[in-house]
């Protein structure tokens, strides 16, 4: 089974079962809100490893969402995936 993020068929066996949000079309606040939520969910389930699909485009919502990740509690690093710079990946505290 591919999934298909960013234009590419997408089937890495690293991040295949690691929760995803995929936030195109989203302007930066509703951006903030879903990530907040995405969070505090997976938290509740115990996943201490998540995905956000933020895009390329001009940076808006990946500034969003980073500075989103700064200010949660529930976050302990983040990164840019090496491979799709429009992606971040985030490990939880839980």
């Amino acid at each position: 089974m591919y999934n298909i993020i960013g234009g590419f068929m997408y089937n890495d066996i690293f991040y295949r079962d690691i929760p995803k949000l995929d936030l195109h079309g989203f302007d930066m606040q509703s951006a903030k809100v879903a990530v907040e939520d995405f969070i505090l969910e997976n938290v509740f389930l115990k996943k201490n490893k998540i995905i956000v699909i933020h895009g390329v485009g001009k940076g808006l919502v990946k500034k969003s969402v980073h500075d989103t990740l700064k200010n949660n509690k529930f976050v302990k690093c983040f990164k840019v995936d090496n491979y799709n710079c429009g992606m971040t990946i985030i490990d939880l505290d839980i």
